[in-house]
């Protein structure tokens, strides 16, 4: 299967005039801004097609279809990271809670946060916004 080669730890760096003329107000908000979309109105939430899940700002290989699981939380839950390094984690004490906040290593965009309450041997639920995320079909070739 073919893999979209994402760029090395954080090196896409833009302002964020340059990130609004390339991503939808949405993908801006929840990217660069830390926001999150409404549960059950994602793209992703409810889909089931095999390939690999994308960062919508730089194309870094996120998560794959086949560690995607219904969380029934409405956004798209994935047990695993697609690779090591891909994504990183940085401590979110916003809104009186202490979250773990899950970023693209290839550009530093909020992907979402990960919860110790997911299935699989690790245990982790990587609850992530559809907004984040663009994804590659699986080759059928």
């Amino acid at each position: 299967m073919k893999k979209t080669a994402g760029p090395d730890a954080a090196s896409v760096q833009k302002t964020n005039r340059e990130w609004r003329q390339v991503l939808t107000p949405e993908q801006f908000k929840v990217t660069r801004k830390g926001g999150t979309e409404r549960a059950f109105t994602g793209a992703y939430w409810e889909h089931k097609e095999d390939g690999t899940y994308l960062c919508v700002c730089c194309k870094q290989a996120l998560f794959e279809s086949s560690d995607k699981f219904d969380s029934g939380t409405g956004w798209p839950s994935f047990t695993r990271p697609a690779a090591g390094g891909h994504v990183g984690e940085k401590d979110d004490r916003s809104f009186f809670m202490r979250r773990t906040e899950v970023v693209c290593a290839g550009c530093d965009a909020h992907l979402g946060h990960v919860f110790p309450d997911g299935p699989g041997p690790e245990g982790l639920r990587y609850c992530i916004n559809s907004a984040a995320l663009d994804f590659e079909a699986e080759d059928e070739g």
